[in-house]
């Protein structure tokens, strides 16, 4: 699927007589770029150690590297393939497995519905977005308000996150073979919740998505102790009921520079 500049997209807005919008245009729509691909850079950064690790942990399962490069490709879910390839590791059976890492997938369903409106096209194309629909593609989409740039958003996002975790499991796979202490000794087990905090830091702003956010965060908190994996983050989700009305009180105020273009 192309990322090709979406600003090179009708806008429905004629500045061809005024130089200096365009020149205001394209200044802001090339800003507006460059903090995307900052957001994919960092964040893809944050979770390329996971991969390392998946690819060391399915080795030591006794995945073989064929078998690994199809749970990076056709799962793309670290979560749910760290899931399958440690109840595998042990003995358990493949319906267990796949049990558990649609548990913990199941969260993508609205990852599915938020991002919809943005990534429009044909059936084929839309079911090939699909594949990157996972939790950083999400954020750096929705980090913008504006469709166009939600759609460039998540698949700069996505992609960079695919190829990047694709070709780090084969290196896991291949150059560790015990890495499984690796991200904790080396201090990177924070690196991913730190890269979405800092996506989702502007949004809370607006009262609305503070009121999600606090009341998402304390249900996670309080049932990990004792609920199964995946089942804290699904049940975070209950916290959009708190803001919910008729009316769409969770729709998100134009505060972003995409939003800026037009006013």
């Amino acid at each position: 699927m192309s990322t090709a500049d979406p600003g090179s997209e009708h806008t429905g807005r004629d500045t061809g007589g005024d130089a200096g919008g365009g020149t205001r245009c394209g200044t802001d729509e090339s800003r507006i770029r460059r903090r995307i691909h900052r957001q994919a850079a960092s964040i893809t950064a944050a979770v390329a150690p996971f991969a390392i690790v998946f690819g060391a942990a399915a080795a030591t399962a006794g995945l073989s590297l064929l078998e690994t490069i199809g749970f990076s490709v056709f799962v793309f879910g670290g979560s749910s393939q760290f899931a399958a390839v440690e109840i595998l590791g042990d003995g358990g059976s493949i319906a267990s497995a796949a049990l558990a890492g649609l548990l913990l997938n199941v969260r993508s369903l609205a990852f599915g519905v938020i991002m919809a409106p943005a990534l429009v096209g044909a059936f084929w194309q839309r079911a090939a977005m699909s594949q990157l629909m996972i939790d950083e593609a999400t954020a750096i989409g929705t980090s913008s308000d504006e469709l166009r740039w939600r759609r460039y958003g998540f698949l700069v996002g996505g992609l960079s996150v695919f190829a990047v975790w694709n070709l780090l499991t084969i290196a896991g796979f291949v150059v560790f073979d015990e890495a499984g202490e690796l991200i904790t000794d080396l201090g990177l087990d924070v690196a991913g919740p730190a890269a979405f905090l800092a996506l989702l830091w502007p949004r809370l702003v607006h009262r609305p998505q503070l009121i999600v956010a606090v009341v998402g965060a304390a249900i996670a908190v309080v049932l990990t102790p004792f609920a199964p994996a995946g089942v804290p983050i699904l049940a975070s989700m209950l916290a959009a009921l708190a803001v919910w009305s008729p009316r769409g009180a969770l729709a998100t105020p134009d505060h972003d520079a995409a939003g800026a273009e037009d006013e």
